[in-house]
Parts: structure tokens; C-alpha cells; sequence
């Protein structure tokens, strides 16, 4: 039997990166993944081909702009939608096949197959042929991450009625794209389908998109996207979908108690993900599982079993790949002895539409709740020179800090870029900075980042020099 300090199941963005950490800290690791592919969720169905198709799009996107710039370009522009899956799928398969080399150059042992539990210390590698081996592990990972959810009436026939991993390899551009659900993975794939020339509509049961951001990212995105021809329809409670054929109708109840009907070629069900454990047998090995699913952990991401821990998608807190990342580089320095921590409220949020939206730290709906005396700063990008130059004018920086003494608790953005400069915000926040303090720093001109400078400003005394 083939023993190991540590054996993770699951080679997501958590656990790849955990067993990584867990090698380069001198011990003997194992990775156990149920597909022919390392990388999870992340690299194969998810954050990696949805980025893949929202580039191309939005390549496509931006000719409808080049007369603007002087540029002009005749004859017929098509879209090849197989060709660009086509291309996705090259992106996934070389990111993939990055992560085994990783593997390789660590000495870490790949196991394919699903990993289940025997008892505490012991795992079974079902592999496709049927075979099975079991291994041993001193210590041992859940990193299983997480599945599309639905809603109980709704029947999943992956042909037009989708989750985001049909949506990522559909045979032709919608006519008219439902969605179900306005959080981050729907609008994303929503504004694919809009570029391409789909009719997109979106309907979301809370009374805004993006419901888990500042209200203020969610009302501008929506402003935003409804200019591009996306529509919306909040405060919505889905009824039943139902397929005919190649039509599929949605039904959904307003606020008034009226029921509306939209009828689609397909529906893309986008209500969420849940924590993925199925076949995992956790009760072999004493793991306990909360109610809603979760692997239940402490501080420390360890379960009530001892050596038995759990990171990412399938214990508590955001389903973010960065997020899991951190988790599993997190246990694997615990397992060698350090005294790592994660400051969750320091993990951004970022949706990849264009403009792009991303955050960290409060909202103001939440200092509101908790009680706290803050003040506001922002700063529109249509004021900034390399904005006007690019031709990127929506959205805006804002920051809000501590009324008292100027601490920066929450940094909120919408507009080109800011999936990138959301990370000035996490290390001013970091190092707990002031808004003044982020003021004073010198920031290249002309450049998008300028907008932090001055939200800063506006937060300090109302300072902004170029509003």
C-alpha cells in the first residue's frame, strides 16, 4: 500500500495548489482526481473557459468601435462560434496540462480515479476500468469543490435547458439566451451571447444583479449592460421552465403577484453552486457535513477527525478559486508546523463583463447594518485622461473608510481594468492603509489607476482634483 504524508482529493484550484505547498515543504504528497484532467472546476468549466470566451467575444464586440478610432473595415464580419470553442478548448487543455507538470516538477503522485473514504487514514481510488487501490495518507485534504445548483422543478436536459458548462460548448448562438439567475456566472455568460447577437434576458429573484456587491456596482452594471441591449427583470420568482421542442418558456412571478412569460431557445440555469461530496463516504471516516452540504471546519480548516481537513468550494465562505488557493497553501504550512492566516474579508471579488467589476473589504449596506461611522469617496472614469483616450468611460472608483480614523474599509469599482486594480486596494487593506495614505502615493499618468488615487481624495476632505 502506497503511504503518504498528506493526500488530497480533489485537483481544483484548492487542492493543486495545497499539494504544491504541501511538496515544497518536504512532504510526500499525493493528488487523487476523478477526471482525465487536473485543474477542477476552474481550469476545465469554469473561470478559465468563460474568461477564453469573454476575450473573443469581446474581440468581436470592439470592431462594432473601430470607425471610432479611424479604422475602417470592409467586407462581411462573422462570427465562427465553433471556432472559438475550438479555441477555449486549446486555452483549457494547455492550462491543464500546466498543472501536471507541476505535479511532475513537485513529485507529486496523481491518482486517477474517485477518491473515497475507507476510514480515517485511508482512501480508495475507484478508476474508471472499475480497478480500485486504496492509500494511506498521515493526513488528508477535501478539496471536492462544487457543482451547478438548480431548482427542484426545473429538469436539466443539458440540451437547451443548460448549466454554465453547456453554455461554454453550445452549437450555435442563441436566438433568445433566459437566464436564470443574475449573479456573476449568468451575467458573464449573458454577455457573451449579447456580443454574439443573442437576445439575452435575465431574470433574478433578489431586487438587483450581483445582489452580494455594493448596491452601487450592482445599479451601474445594470445601467450599463441594459445600453448593450441586456435585459432585466428583478424581484422575480421563477414558476417552472418548460421545453417544446427547440422553444423553452420560463415563467416567473413579479412583485405584484403577475406572472410573465419569456420564451427562449434555451435557458441557462445560473442559481448558484453547491458543495460537491457525492461518493465521497465521508461517514467512514467520522467527517461531519453540515445540513446545507458543507464539510464542517474550524479556524483552521480542520474537520471534527484530527488530520481530516477541507479548503475551498466545499466548506464555508465564497466559492472563489483565489479563495481556495489561499485555504490550501493555508493547511498545508499548518500541517508543517507554521502559524499561517487568511483575512477573509480581504479576498476580492471580481465579475469579468466589461466593463469589469471587482471589490473588497465592506459594503456600505453592510457598515450601515453593523453600525459604523463612515465616510465616501468616488471618482468617475469618464474624468480620467487614459479612459477618454481608450474610449472606456463607464463606470466608477469608490472608497469608503472609517469616518474616524481614515482606515480604507472597503475599496468598490466598476469599469475597464479593475479585475487588476482591485489588487492596489487588497494591499493598501493589507497593510491597513488610510484613504490618505493611498492619496499621496504617486500613481503613473495617464493611467486607470489614477481613479483610485482620487476616490482616495474624495474620501479625504473631498479632495479630488479632476471633478
Amino acid at each position: 500500500m502506497s503511504q503518504f504524508d498528506v493526500v488530497i482529493i480533489g485537483s481544483g484550484p484548492g487542492g493543486y495548489v495545497s499539494a504544491i505547498r504541501c511538496a515544497q515543504l518536504g512532504l510526500k504528497t499525493a493528488i487523487i482526481e476523478k477526471y482525465s484532467t487536473l485543474g477542477g472546476t476552474c481550469l476545465n468549466v469554469g473561470c478559465i473557459p468563460s474568461k477564453a470566451m469573454l476575450a473573443s467575444s469581446h474581440h468581436y464586440d470592439e470592431m462594432k468601435h473601430f470607425a471610432d478610432h479611424g479604422i475602417e473595415v470592409t467586407g462581411e464580419v462573422k462570427v465562427n462560434l465553433q471556432k472559438m470553442v475550438d479555441r477555449k478548448q486549446a486555452v483549457v487543455d494547455q492550462t491543464s496540462g500546466g498543472v501536471k507538470y507541476l505535479m511532475d516538477k513537485n513529485k507529486i503522485t496523481v491518482f486517477e480515479g474517485l477518491g473515497s473514504f475507507e476510514d480515517a487514514t485511508h482512501v480508495k481510488v475507484t478508476k474508471n476500468d472499475g480497478s480500485s487501490e486504496v492509500i494511506e495518507g498521515k493526513n488528508i485534504i477535501i478539496a471536492t469543490g462544487s457543482k451547478p445548483s438548480n431548482l427542484p422543478f426545473i429538469t436539466l436536459d443539458k440540451e437547451r435547458v443548460i448549466t454554465s458548462t453547456e453554455a461554454l460548448k453550445l452549437p450555435e448562438v442563441p436566438k433568445h439566451l433566459v437566464i436564470i439567475g443574475g449573479g456573476v456566472i449568468g451575467i458573464e455568460l449573458g454577455q457573451v451571447y449579447l456580443r454574439l447577437g443573442a437576445q439575452v434576458s435575465v431574470v433574478e429573484y433578489m431586487d438587483r444583479i450581483i445582489p452580494g456587491m455594493d448596491s452601487s456596482l450592482s445599479k451601474e452594471l445594470t445601467k450599463v449592460l441594459k445600453k448593450q441591449g441586456m435585459k432585466f427583470y428583478v424581484s422575480h420568482k421563477v414558476q417552472s421552465v418548460e421545453r417544446k421542442g427547440k422553444e423553452v418558456t420560463v415563467k416567473a412571478e413579479n412583485a405584484k403577484g403577475e406572472i410573465i412569460s419569456l420564451e427562449g431557445d434555451y435557458a441557462l440555469v445560473s442559481v448558484g453552486r453547491r458543495p460537491y461530496t457525492a461518493g465521497l463516504n465521508a461517514d467512514k471516516a467520522g467527517v461531519k457535513i453540515t445540513d446545507r452540504g458543507m464539510v464542517d471546519v474550524n479556524d483552521h480548516l480542520q474537520t471534527n477527525v484530527s488530520n481530516i481537513y477541507a479548503i475551498g468550494d466545499v466548506v464555508r465562505g465564497a466559492m472563489l478559486a483565489h479563495k481556495a488557493e489561499e485555504e490550501g497553501a493555508m493547511v498545508a504550512e499548518i500541517l508543517a508546523g507554521q502559524k499561517p492566516h487568511i483575512d477573509y474579508n480581504l479576498i476580492p471579488g471580481v465579475v469579468y463583463t466589461w466593463p469589469e467589476v471587482a471589490a473588497v473589504g465592506k459594503t456600505e449596506e453592510q457598515l450601515k447594518e453593523e453600525g459604523v461611522a463612515y465616510k465616501a469617496g468616488s471618482f468617475p472614469f469618464k474624468a480620467l485622461g487614459r479612459a477618454r483616450a481608450g474610449g472606456d468611460l463607464d463606470g466608477f472608483v469608490k472608497i469608503l473608510a472609517d469616518k474616524n480614523t481614515d482606515e480604507v474599509l472597503g475599496v468598490h469599482m466598476i469599469g475597464a481594468r479593475c479585475a487588476d486594480l482591485i489588487a492596489e486596494a487588497v494591499v493598501a487593506m493589507e497593510f491597513r492603509a488610510s484613504a490618505e495614505d493611498i492619496s499621496r502615493m504617486s500613481h503613473a499618468h495617464p493611467t486607470f489607476a489614477e481613479a483610485i488615487k482620487e476616490a482616495a481624495l474624495a474620501a479625504t476632505d473631498n479632495r479630488a482634483l479632476h471633478v
